[in-house]
Parts: C-alpha cells; sequence; structure tokens
C-alpha cells in the first residue's frame, strides 16, 4: 500500500512538474517567429498582437485606420503600420513588404481584418453584400497573396484565419456576412490543399460573438456570458502559430466559450 501510494505521489508530482513546464514554456516556441496581423488595432488583433509580442515573437500590426499613438495599450516592441489598403493589391505588397523586412522576415500570417452589417436579403441595400464581401473576403485573399513570397521562404509557416461560427449557421440578417465568412473558410480549405507540399499550415478559428466594446454598444440589450473573450480567442490562435499544431491544417476550430471557460482552465 505505501508503495502504491508513493507510486501516485510519484506520477502526480511528475505530472504538475509537466504542467508547469508547459505554462512556462508556452512562450519558447514564438521566441523566433515574425507575425504579420490585418485588422491589427481592433480588439481582437490588438489581443493577438499583444499575446504573439509577450510569447517572444516579432509582431508587426496593419490596419486601416490611423496607427495607434505611441504609448498604446500594446507592447513596446509592436510595430504598428496604419493607412492601408487590404482590398488594394499594391498597397498590400508594399505593406507586406515593408512588413517583413523590418520583422526580418515573415513566419507567420493572420487575417483578422473584417467587419460586419445587419442585412436582410429583402432590403434596399445591395451594399452589404459588397462590403462584407471586400472586408471580410477579399483582405484575406490580398493579403495572404502578398505574404505568401515571404512564407514560402520559411521552413514552416502559417496562415490562420478568423472566421465565424456564422459560417455553419446564419440567421435572419446575417446573410452578407455570413456568405463572406463562409468564403474565410473555404478559402482557409482551398489554400491548406495548395500549400500542404510547401510546408505551409492554413487554419481558420470559428469564434461566435467576441466580446468587444463595439459589440457591447451595438447589442446593449444581450446576454454577455458567453461572449467569446478576444483574449481567449487569442491563445486559440497562439496554438496554430506554434509547433504543437505541425499536424494541424485545413481545420476550422469553433471558440464559443466565454469566461466560464476558465473553470476548466485549472
Amino acid at each position: 500500500m505505501g508503495a502504491t501510494r508513493a507510486g501516485l505521489d510519484a506520477v502526480r508530482q511528475a505530472l504538475h512538474i509537466g504542467a508547469l513546464s508547459f505554462a512556462t514554456n508556452f512562450s519558447l516556441p514564438m521566441a523566433s517567429s515574425s507575425i504579420v496581423i490585418t485588422g491589427g488595432f481592433g480588439a481582437l488583433g490588438s489581443a493577438i498582437g499583444t499575446a504573439a509580442a509577450e510569447a517572444g515573437a516579432r509582431v508587426c500590426l496593419i490596419g486601416h485606420g490611423a496607427a495607434p499613438a505611441t504609448g498604446a495599450d500594446l507592447p513596446a516592441n509592436v510595430l504598428c503600420m496604419g493607412g492601408v489598403d487590404l482590398t488594394d493589391p499594391h498597397a498590400a505588397n508594399a505593406a507586406l513588404q515593408q512588413a517583413a523586412q523590418a520583422l526580418g522576415g515573415l513566419d507567420a500570417l493572420v487575417n483578422v481584418a473584417g467587419g460586419f452589417q445587419w442585412q436582410t436579403v429583402g432590403g434596399d441595400a445591395f451594399d452589404a453584400w459588397d462590403r462584407m464581401y471586400s472586408m471580410n473576403l477579399k483582405t484575406a485573399v490580398v493579403a495572404t497573396r502578398a505574404a505568401l513570397p515571404w512564407l514560402r521562404a520559411r521552413a514552416s509557416a502559417r496562415i490562420v484565419n478568423v472566421g465565424a461560427m456564422a459560417a455553419l449557421s446564419a440567421t435572419a440578417g446575417m446573410g452578407a456576412y455570413a456568405a463572406s465568412k463562409a468564403g474565410v473558410l473555404k478559402l482557409t480549405e482551398a489554400l491548406a490543399a495548395e500549400l500542404a507540399d510547401e510546408g505551409i499550415n492554413v487554419n481558420a478559428v470559428l469564434p461566435s460573438i467576441i466580446d468587444t466594446p463595439q459589440n457591447r454598444r451595438d447589442m446593449p440589450d444581450a446576454d454577455t456570458r458567453n461572449w467569446v473573450r478576444a483574449q481567449d480567442l487569442a491563445r486559440v490562435v497562439l496554438f496554430f502559430l506554434g509547433p504543437d499544431s505541425a499536424a494541424v491544417t485545413g481545420a476550422a476550430l469553433p471558440v464559443t466559450l466565454g469566461p466560464r471557460a476558465e473553470k476548466f482552465s485549472g
């Protein structure tokens, strides 16, 4: 009995040390990585950029609007490039070239750029469909094309696309948005197949509603308890950027739990 108890104690100790080692060394695989994040000035883009930089990566955030002022709530070593229209291939090529040269190459691209517009199919405005296509899908295609020459120069590279659960199931008024995010999902699958032999893994995350200041303003009466926090989604993106996902490509991972997910994390 004593020997059995001693053995169990040894196993528990080994598991405890292993868990601590994983938590402590989680950041180490990112230390030599150079990452570009589109839509980098929004709540999710900045959360991913902050998490990656804190894990040791070199990060450049690219956004359509003006770059955050110096001293904003971002790590000091994060580069910010504003005023970039990622629907314009020439602008995207120039931005990705500038970012890759500043970072010393490019290991990963995270396509966050996008937006949302509610519009019923029977509504008067068709511009929602063009706008959602341009913001959510075209930006991902154009940024990826601009990044590929740099990603191909690496032995192992990553592309992570931010889709949405709406790509799998849409509700009223979500047609344009859901269609564009379904396009992101299929883009992910196609790119994974095209780039599999080149050592570039392509995956997507499919969040439900992300808990951002903008979403809270737009839905002031909503129950936010199960909204996904940006920092939690950022951790999932970091998994796809790291070595533990080396055998995964073409995946679309739903991310749908709010703060209550903490009780499962120990």
